[in-house]
């Protein structure tokens, strides 16, 4: 996940320097060189703040259970902790709203790698309701819980790339910072 933090700030660099020279070092911040204020401000506020608290309540587990989690997903500890990191810190840095693209970035990608996970795992984008499933079959892989599939994920990926995007608005540290 570390390469795409790099790759991130590469890019941004790049195209700040040669493509969109107007923008300049807004790019770490968001693709676009407006902070919205007011009504749209606050909506970026509260879309930044929740999904960043979202992210740490992920992102805090996965640090303090990083081997039982490797094992789980059969990967190496030390890119489950890239992955948990991203988490944890990108969820830190949305809710306080500093370098904003570049905290949505390696999140992203965990987020992208883990729908690849359950796209080949055959799960469903949508699972069955719960509530229709009878009762001494209502069992997730670890036992009962929420059946597995790869909407959450998704609408994670939506939510960042909408920050990406647009910004993290007006009540933001990047706005103090690179804001007009």
């Amino acid at each position: 996940m570390i390469y795409q933090f790099g790759l991130g700030v590469a890019s941004a660099f790049f195209l700040a320097e040669f493509n969109y020279p107007q923008l300049g070092l807004n790019l770490l911040s968001s693709l676009s060189p407006v902070y919205p204020d007011g009504f749209p401000g606050l909506a970026l506020l509260l879309l930044r703040v929740s999904l960043g608290g979202l992210f740490i309540l992920h992102g805090y587990p996965k640090i303090m259970h990083l081997r039982r989690w490797a094992e789980a997903l059969k990967m190496p500890v030390f890119l489950c902790f890239l992955s948990a990191a991203s988490m944890l810190g990108g969820g830190i840095f949305l809710i306080i709203g500093f370098l904003s693209l570049l905290a949505t970035l390696p999140i992203l990608g965990s987020m992208i790698y883990a729908i690849y996970l359950d796209i080949s795992g055959s799960k469903p984008f949508v699972a069955q309701d719960p509530y229709l499933i009878p009762e001494e079959q209502y069992q997730g892989p670890l036992g009962k819980g929420e059946p597995p599939s790869w909407e959450k994920a998704f609408m994670y990926c939506v939510m960042l790339i909408a920050i990406a995007v647009l910004g993290p608005g007006a009540y933001s540290l990047d706005a103090l910072i690179f804001g007009r």
